[in-house]
C-alpha cells in the first residue's frame, strides 16, 4: 500500500514540476512577444517583465482552448508608466491592448486651420481621388 501512495505523490510532483516548467516557458514566450510589440510601436516595457493576470477557455474553430493573460507596464516618452496586456494561445499573440499615444497636444494645434503645427511629426493625409478598390 505504502508503495502505490508512494508512486501516486511522486506522478503528482511530477505534474506539478511539469506544469511550471510549461507556464515558465510560455511566459517568457509572452516577454519576447511584448518587447517586440514594444519595439513595434515605439515604446519602452519597464521592469523587461510581464505577470500572468488570467486565464480564461476560449473557443477557436470549434476546439476549447486556454488563452492566457499576461499585463505589463509600458512608458511612452520615459516620464509615465502605463499599463498592457497580451492575450496568448500557446504561442500565439491573440489580443493587445496598448496605451493610446496623443500625438498633436492641443496647445499645439494651429487655431483656424487643420494643418499640424510646425515641426510636429503628425502626417497630413488626403482623400483619395478614384474610387477604384486595389
Amino acid at each position: 500500500m505504502s508503495d502505490l501512495s508512494n508512486l501516486l505523490l511522486l506522478l503528482v510532483l511530477g505534474a506539478i514540476v511539469g506544469l511550471w516548467l510549461k507556464l515558465s516557458t510560455a511566459r517568457e514566450r509572452a516577454v519576447q512577444e511584448a518587447r517586440r510589440q514594444c519595439l513595434r510601436h515605439g515604446l519602452q516595457l519597464l521592469d523587461e517583465t510581464v505577470g500572468l493576470r488570467g486565464v480564461r477557455l476560449r473557443r477557436v474553430n470549434g476546439l476549447r482552448m486556454l488563452e492566457r493573460c499576461y499585463g505589463f507596464e509600458v512608458s511612452i516618452d520615459g516620464h509615465d508608466r502605463e499599463p498592457g496586456r497580451l492575450w496568448m494561445i500557446g504561442n500565439a499573440l491573440t489580443s493587445l491592448s496598448l496605451p493610446t499615444i496623443e500625438l498633436l497636444p492641443h496647445d499645439e494645434v494651429i487655431v483656424g486651420t487643420a494643418l499640424p503645427a510646425p515641426g510636429s511629426n503628425v502626417v497630413q493625409l488626403r482623400p483619395r481621388t478614384d474610387h477604384r478598390l486595389h
